[in-house]
């Protein structure tokens, strides 16, 4: 229903910020990172998400896309609602997550309130199933630029599947790692050089 809401921020509080659109207050709930990047009385744009539970109407609010995608990756795993989403995000960042997700670290994502070992594991299991299955045949550049690999175990491929995990498209994907140097940066080094040009 709403992509995004640009306005004046109007009030923040606690996982709550208020934003003035021509006069209607839109209150978003969200992550400490966006509240981090707004400030009473100036300008701001969230991307929004609209969650209908029976008859109450929720409206949650995030500072980039990336956040919001991962927001709404979240929320698909059984057993995770938005509350528990906004708690993970909270705790890390969106690259931060998506890198736990394809390296499996639970502990990462058991750091945030309320998110205890098992519904940890779910979310690693649920997500790191629905990328195999959406990104069997999708290919990423090797390190020299020159011949195609299958996403997988190499540092392309789990670089590949933690940007998927970020809702971007396997173009997109392909694009931005090129010209990366593989063999000479960390995994989470190679996933932030990619996030740069994408949100260029």
């Amino acid at each position: 229903m709403f992509y995004y809401l640009n306005g004046t921020v109007a009030e923040i509080a606690a996982g709550l910020a208020v934003i003035d659109c021509g006069g209607v207050g839109y209150a978003c709930a969200t992550t400490n990172y966006t509240l981090s990047q707004l400030k009473k009385g100036e300008r701001a744009r969230l991307y929004t998400y609209l969650h209908v539970r029976e008859d109450i109407f929720e409206l949650y609010g995030f500072a980039s896309q990336q956040e919001l995608n991962s927001f709404k990756m979240l929320i698909g795993v059984s057993g995770v609602g938005p509350k528990a989403a906004l708690a993970i995000l909270s705790a890390t960042t969106p690259q931060n997550l998506a890198l736990s997700i394809v390296t499996e670290d639970e502990k990462a994502l058991t750091a945030a309130q309320g998110i205890g070992k098992k519904i940890a594991q779910r979310i690693i299991l649920e997500l790191k199933d629905k990328l195999a299955k959406e990104q069997s045949s999708f290919t990423v550049p090797s390190g020299g630029g020159s011949a195609p690999m299958p996403l997988g175990g190499s540092k392309s491929g789990e670089a590949a599947a933690a940007l998927a995990v970020l809702g971007y498209g396997s173009q997109e994907i392909s694009t931005a790692l090129k010209g990366i140097d593989m063999d000479a940066l960390p995994l989470e080094e190679i996933i932030r050089q990619a996030l740069k040009k994408m949100v260029k």
